[in-house]
């Protein structure tokens, strides 16, 4: 297949492409570096150093002896999406192209408003450019399990029936996100669900849990393949912040109670669900969703299998919330889809913990400690 991979410069995107590329597929990417921009903007950097996405290709052309295009631009730019679906004519649209951390979107005015009109904007585009030049393309678009929030039923796979005044119908499943972020993603949910049924387009909604992780099979064949590693209270996902904390004498800092529950899988069974969707596509008109998590835990859990990890003495401390979420809540999802189309799923164990310790104590010298410490509010202060 000829698949298209937006976002490909990033930390699921790059070793997404590189998986895709090894399994036999046409890989082409697309990006505008703003992940790499927030960094400057935030004073952060990944934890492992990664180099150019030109350098990138270039190695990986070199060992692999595989070629991966590249396209440079930003989706937001309606001619620039375009004429990349008709120079490219992918088989498949990976849409990894936005603006993916709640802290972030959270910070402001400003920064709320970036986040919505660049994700959904861009999306909006993304679905123009499909429709006009050639509505039997795949979308495969990553969502999150965010868009859910925390209901106190069972999560379905993105459809749920109801019966109501003793009528039925299969409706959207209702959201209730927690951030501007996670909104702007159920609006994205609910542009594509109106483009296929109007427009007769096929995607498919992979609505992720948290990744964690660092190396896939392709990144690990040579340094210069690494994806991000990225730790800070922004951008950071909690694992990694614990597992920092842990190799430098500082304690866990969960963030209240600790009892917020999320869906979680490792970045090797993410590379390998985007195959899976591509491989299997979705038919025309249709909407589908596959929650795409392999477990879920609490937050003090995760906190205890690290510190039971670690081969030292580990202390946890419990923070103010900066967020408004519930902290103990009920958390029960389906997540069928993938494990049906073959997804052997790797469940967080000891051993992945003891390599990100690894990689941690590699690159200790470049934790900027100070930037694990919440500094985002979702509560609005009064000026």
């Amino acid at each position: 297949m000829r698949i298209l991979v937006l976002g490909g410069d990033g930390y699921l995107g790059w070793p997404t492409a590189l998986h895709l590329s090894q399994t036999g597929h046409e890989v082409a990417v697309a990006d505008n570096f703003a992940r790499r921009g927030y960094d400057n903007e935030l004073g952060a950097e990944s934890l492992v150093p990664i180099e150019s996405l030109q350098t990138r290709v270039a190695v990986w052309r070199e060992l692999t002896g595989k070629s991966i295009g590249v396209y440079i631009g930003d989706l937001c730019e309606a001619d620039f999406t375009s004429a990349m679906i008709k120079e490219f004519r992918p088989d498949a649209v990976v849409h990894f192209a936005e603006q993916r951390a709640a802290p972030y979107s959270m910070i402001d005015r400003k920064h709320a408003v970036y986040t919505q009109v660049n994700n959904v904007v861009g999306t909006m585009n993304l679905l123009y450019a499909i429709a006009e030049i050639d509505p039997s393309i795949h979308l495969v678009k990553l969502g999150t399990m965010g868009e859910y929030g925390t209901p106190n039923i069972d999560i379905e796979e993105g459809w749920l029936e109801v019966t109501h005044n003793g009528r039925t119908d299969r409706v959207l499943y209702p959201k209730r996100p927690g951030s501007f972020y996670h909104l702007s993603k159920v609006h994205d949910s609910h542009n594509i669900e109106f483009a296929c049924r109007i427009w007769n387009l096929a995607a498919t909604d992979l609505n992720q849990g948290v990744v964690y992780g660092q190396q896939t099979p392709e990144t690990a064949l040579d340094d210069r393949l690494a994806t991000r590693f990225d730790y800070d209270a922004v951008f950071g996902t909690v694992l990694n912040r614990f597992v920092i904390q842990a190799v430098l004498g500082r304690p866990l800092t969960v963030y209240g109670a600790g009892g917020q529950t999320r869906g979680i899988l490792d970045i090797r069974d993410t590379v390998r669900c985007i195959q899976l969707a591509c491989e299997n596509p979705a038919q025309p008109g249709e909407f589908r969703v596959f929650n795409q998590m392999t477990e879920s835990m609490s937050i003090k859990d995760i906190a205890a299998t690290v510190a039971r990890c670690f081969p030292g003495e580990v202390t946890i401390e419990h923070l103010d919330n900066p967020r408004v979420e519930r902290e103990e809540h009920y958390y029960n999802v389906v997540h069928t889809g993938l494990v049906e189309l073959g997804l052997e799923p790797h469940l967080l164990s000891d051993t992945l913990i003891s390599s990100l310790f690894d990689i941690t104590k590699r690159y200790a010298h470049r934790v900027n400690a100070e930037l694990m410490l919440p500094k985002v509010n979702w509560r609005v202060s009064a000026v």
